[in-house]
């Protein structure tokens, strides 16, 4: 039985109870957690953890809440947010330590400043560096992991430091889901300052036009299929602008699903499982989504891995 009264023993930071987690995505779209978290540092994430492992308590790590959706219901579980206290950005002899909790906008503009090549890739891609690592988030042919020398994770109550090779990168993807990414070191070429900030300009006016940034979204919904774009075979089927209630595939973009008017979680499944089942039957094609579901039944979740085939 969970006990409020032994987490704040734990936890010298805030606590909230039954907290709505909306505002706390970028989808603006989610019901409340049970109880929310924002432990201090590294011990009381770890003991955070052992004591909600021990009390099989369902737990979830947020932090800028990008690439999520929640559901309507929300949360039945703890939300660890490490946003706030696991975002120390450093550098050490040409070496970039950043926390996980770092805004990936926070860290390309230290790195820029620092003159560090490659980096610029990353401007006006959402979210904090610990999910942009777990994803290896990327773009215009360059990922994250193409810079990272190691990761530093807690697992199964552990900090350990691990290889990038021991981390299974991979497109949009890696092997780290069931850790907790805690930070990463990272080592960028040199470049020039003024020639790097005209390019993270170049590509965050490309993305801006290109991208509906002036409504509530998750980033790309499917992941690219192989020699191909998610967003040209959407597109190529007639589904751009195709409303489910308040979600609206974007007529910008695609890829994009945004929250035009208050739409429900319900809602952007619907548009999505809506998406695999056209493209499939037209294309022969099955997008994989991108996005992680919280707090839905099990047979949702399942629904967008299933065949459409089947």
């Amino acid at each position: 039985m969970l006990s409020l009264e032994h987490i704040r023993s734990i936890c010298s930071g805030e606590i909230h109870i039954s907290e709505p987690l909306a505002p706390m995505t970028s989808f603006r779209i989610g019901g409340p957690v049970d109880i929310y978290i924002e432990p201090a540092n590294t011990e009381e994430l770890a003991a955070l953890v052992a004591y909600l492992h021990e009390s099989d308590t369902a737990h979830l790590v947020l932090g800028n809440g990008s690439n999520i959706l929640i559901s309507d219901e929300g949360f039945r579980g703890v939300v660890l947010n490490i946003e706030k206290h696991f975002s120390d950005l450093s550098v050490d002899d040409g070496v970039v330590q950043a926390g996980a909790g770092a805004r990936l906008s926070k860290f390309v503009d230290f790195c820029l400043r620092l003159g560090m090549a490659g980096s610029e890739m990353l401007a006006g891609i959402p979210g904090t560096l610990g999910g942009a690592v777990i994803m290896n988030a990327g773009a215009y042919g360059g990922e994250i992991s193409d810079y990272m020398l190691d990761v530093t994770v807690l697992r199964e109550g552990s900090v350990r430091t691990l290889t990038t090779q021991e981390c299974g990168f991979r497109y949009r993807g890696s092997d780290l889901r069931r850790d907790i990414v805690l930070g990463a070191r990272f080592r960028f070429p040199e470049g020039n300052i003024d020639e790097l900030k005209a390019r993270r300009k170049e590509l965050l006016l490309k993305r801006n036009a290109a991208q509906p940034v002036q409504h509530p979204n998750a980033g790309s919904i499917f992941k690219n299929p192989e020699g191909g774009y998610a967003a040209k075979l959407i597109e190529d089927c007639g589904l751009k602008g195709t409303r489910f209630g308040g979600a609206v595939i974007s007529g910008q973009h695609a890829n994009f699903i945004v929250n035009d008017e208050g739409a429900h979680a319900s809602d952007i499944v619907d548009a999505i499982n809506h998406v695999r089942r056209v493209v499939y039957d037209r294309t022969g094609v099955e997008l994989e989504p991108e996005i992680q579901l919280i707090g839905f039944p099990d047979d949702v979740i399942a629904s967008l891995k299933r065949s459409t085939a089947s």
